[in-house]
């Protein structure tokens, strides 16, 4: 792949373009587009001209240009998260008519929570996670339920790094972290009450895939002080059963006797 004059490959530089896009520039002209991309305006209107040619852009009759319905095409046809998304809706409509409270799904992506769908209510409080958004692992309770239940070494790697503490109520000791994480695997959920904006708490519990292993968290968003594990957490776990189950997950239910053999 032939690499620009600072060394930089064209994909790498084509990843830069389309990442300026986010939900506050949804449109833009090419010149505010370099500008957020950090491309020079030249060799901006050379690569936005190619990908409008092959749709994965597309211009407005503004002469702005947006993100094009070819590339949603092409990233939905293989990814893992459409499949994880489409087994979880139902489950995630459930859980929010019963909370009233906004519902989000999210999975690990390196040292980050990407949140892949999310329900909202015209009646939530203030939510900060938003589809295709990322946030701090230590800092949400979906990150920590997938830290959790994630490898030790991957553990070992993230809580030798210097966490940011974006509350009072932010974990950022590994010591402090580890017992906590420790109580998720124990209790099966997280409750954590304004750990990245003082306003809002997470309750958050694991979904499982095929192979045993956890491939996302399940979460709402209520007003801080409003947490009452004791009716959301199982309204969670239940739904969290009906994605994992729906993914290929055949775990049992602990304590769970079945009573029928089968036969009528």
């Amino acid at each position: 792949m032939a690499n620009s004059s600072s060394g930089e490959s064209v994909i790498r530089r084509v990843v830069r373009l389309v990442g300026a896009f986010d939900d506050a520039h949804r449109t833009m002209s090419v010149a505010t587009l370099a500008r957020r991309s950090g491309l020079p305006v030249t060799t901006t209107y050379r690569l936005v001209d190619e990908l409008l040619g092959e749709g994965l852009l597309e211009r407005e009759a503004n002469a702005e240009v947006r993100i094009g319905t070819r590339l949603w095409e092409l990233v939905s046809r293989s990814s893992r998260m459409v499949g994880l998304r489409e087994a979880a809706l139902p489950f995630m409509e459930d859980v929010q008519s019963v909370v009233q409270h906004s519902t989000t799904l999210g999975i690990l992506d390196s040292d980050e929570v990407l949140y892949i769908e999310r329900i909202g209510s015209r009646d939530s409080m203030v939510d900060i996670t938003k589809v295709a958004g990322r946030l701090p692992v230590h800092a949400t309770s979906s990150g920590l339920v997938l830290m959790a239940y994630s490898p030790p070494a991957y553990q070992d790697l993230f809580l030798s790094r210097t966490l940011e503490k974006f509350t009072d109520a932010t974990l950022t000791e590994p010591a402090e972290l580890r017992r906590h994480l420790a109580g998720i695997r124990q209790r099966g959920f997280a409750s954590m009450p304004g750990i990245i904006v003082p306003e809002s708490s997470g309750i958050a519990v694991p979904v499982f895939g095929r192979t045993n292993t956890v491939v996302a968290a399940l979460s709402v968003v209520v007003p801080r002080n409003e947490e009452n594990p004791a009716a959301r957490v199982p309204v969670l776990m239940t739904a969290a059963r009906g994605i994992s189950r729906a993914l290929g997950w055949r775990g049992e239910l602990k304590g769970a006797l079945r009573q029928s053999n089968g036969s009528i």
